[in-house]
């Protein structure tokens, strides 16, 4: 995967007033200007929204709005509201400042993620350090949301492009895609769509610190939060404090070579699914060895092209393996799907991937895929709750890099990638409605080899989204201002998110002594 070679950094913006014009270089870029944005108003604390306050029980989280410029090149202008949330530190004392999350995507709420690691073990040593500060960013959910006015009728597979089987199905896409970027650029949203980027996204990091009276931040990322958390560190390097980034894209923004990581992903996590089913061949009949189940996979994927169950074709069996990866507490999940399909039992897989998808054709059907044919109300044009999400994440991936428009470059992509990774190369490496977006992509932060040593990259060996390859990348880019520790084990998201002593152990060393490892550090399963 190449760098973003040729894009100059941005300047450094807590001192600059202006950033400089873009470059003239092999990658168009818009100039990202910004002037110095006033001090926001003290966050003023209350009660969080009922949702939000649903979704955290047992834990009690505080939440406050912050006013950010909609547009940073014009600090006065026009502002946009930051809902955030406080898991206050549960030991004043031992409190050291402010620790920033990030889940991921970019998309989708991120208000609770202190309540969801707290649920799944982070050390009180942390929540003592930290008054721990997580959030919905720009455009999402509390926040001044953005919408396309996607319905369950958009014929929009999500945040995963679909699997192409062949030169026709990107042919198709493309189609689909156009249609999609053209009814973005057209919504009453299109002027928010424009500043839905990453280093912006950074910018309000700084003014939620500014706006908690602190002088530094701290900051835990997942995913594509990890670029983020690279973006935050190049943006403001004297006000990043410790930085954590888990589950590495590799760079600080999300492009075609992100999301062609999906192939190699999936082709490096899958056999730890493949044994795990193997050895319970007597329960589940899907292969006696490893490689009998990966020729199953197959056996069905194409079996589904060929004869869709209930719209349920190989691109959505294909998703949904692809989530399940994730974690391998949902295997169980996948082997139910495989048997349901080889029994061909329509009504079960319909209503197993309806009820609980990764997906997103599977919670909001679009035309022709599995829908509740029974239920007169299903499809039908009305507000849809995944419409903000995709939303943020087209916005965001489309804004942040310039991307291929000529549809034979992803028709070569997805034929490479699906001979290289047959099992899900053609998803990441298919067409976008980025190929289409209407806007220029701004110019991207660029990670720094000097400075503070304050970096520690988490890695899991085996991830499907973000492959260890990100994580090496990172490493590489960070130089000797950062540590990588590897984890032997499957599935996104390893510190907290997947019980490996050694990861835990180390970064919470890092967050709450700052002891960051003489040298890289590789965690055996554990």
């Amino acid at each position: 995967m190449s760098a973003a070679a040729g894009v100059p950094a941005l300047a450094d913006d807590q001192s600059a007033t202006t950033a400089s014009a873009a470059a003239t270089t092999a990658m168009t870029t818009t100039a990202v200007r910004t002037a110095q944005a006033p001090t926001p108003a003290p966050a003023e604390w209350g009660t969080c929204p009922a949702d939000v306050v649903e979704d955290a029980f047992p834990y009690v989280l505080d939440c406050a709005t912050v006013q950010v410029p909609l547009d940073y090149a014009e600090p006065d202008g026009e502002q946009i509201d930051l809902m955030i949330s406080r898991m206050a530190s549960t030991d004043p004392e031992k409190r050291r400042g402010i620790l920033l999350l990030n889940p991921g995507g970019p998309s989708g709420s991120g208000l609770t993620l202190s309540t969801v690691l707290a649920s799944n073990g982070l050390p009180k040593s942390v929540r003592d350090a930290y008054d721990i500060i997580a959030m919905d960013t720009r455009g999402i959910g509390h926040s001044t949301a953005a919408r396309c006015g996607f319905t369950a009728e958009t014929p929009h597979f999500g945040n995963l492009p679909p699997y192409a089987v062949d030169e026709a199905a990107v042919e198709a896409q493309a189609k689909v895609v156009k249609g999609i970027a053209e009814q973005c650029a057209a919504s009453p949203d299109a002027e928010l769509l424009q500043h839905l980027n990453t280093p912006n996204t950074a910018r309000d990091l700084d003014q939620i610190r500014a706006a908690l009276g602190e002088e530094k931040a701290n900051y835990l990322g997942y995913s594509y939060g990890s670029g983020l958390g690279a973006t935050y560190d190049a943006m403001f390097p004297d006000r990043a404090d410790r930085v954590v980034l888990d589950s590495n894209i590799g760079d600080t923004h999300l492009n075609q070579d992100v999301l062609r990581l999906w192939g190699p992903g999936m082709e490096e996590t899958f056999p730890d699914f493949a044994k795990w089913a193997a050895k319970r061949h007597g329960s589940y009949g899907l292969g006696r060895t490893p490689a009998q189940v990966r020729a199953t996979y197959f056996e069905l994927a194409e079996r589904l092209d060929e004869q869709p169950m209930a719209g349920v074709d190989g691109v959505i069996f294909r998703m949904a393996n692809f989530g399940y990866l994730y974690s391998p507490v949902q295997y169980p999940k996948i082997a139910e799907i495989w048997e349901l399909v080889l029994a061909d039992d329509v009504a079960g897989v319909v209503k197993q991937l309806a009820a609980d998808a990764p997906v997103r054709p599977l919670v909001g059907a679009p035309a022709g895929s599995a829908v509740d044919e029974s239920d007169p109300s299903a499809g039908a044009e009305e507000p849809w709750e995944s419409d903000n999400a995709l939303t943020v994440f087209l916005s965001v991936s489309c804004n942040d890099a310039e991307w291929p428009t000529d549809v034979q470059h992803y028709k070569d992509t997805a034929a490479e990638d699906r001979a290289k990774y047959p099992m899900f190369g053609a998803a990441g490496a298919n067409i976008t409605p980025c190929a289409y977006w209407p806007y220029e992509p701004v110019e991207q932060a660029e990670i720094s080899q000097e400075g503070k040593r304050n970096i520690l990259i988490v890695q899991n060996e085996r991830d499907p989204a973000t492959p260890l390859r990100g994580g090496q990348l990172a490493r590489e880019r960070f130089g000797d201002r950062s540590r990588l520790v590897t984890v032997d084990q499957s599935g996104h998201g390893a510190y907290v998110l997947h019980d490996n002593p050694c990861a835990l152990e180390t970064t919470t060393k890092f967050l709450v002594d700052g002891t960051l490892p003489k040298r890289d550090v590789f965690c055996r399963a554990g």
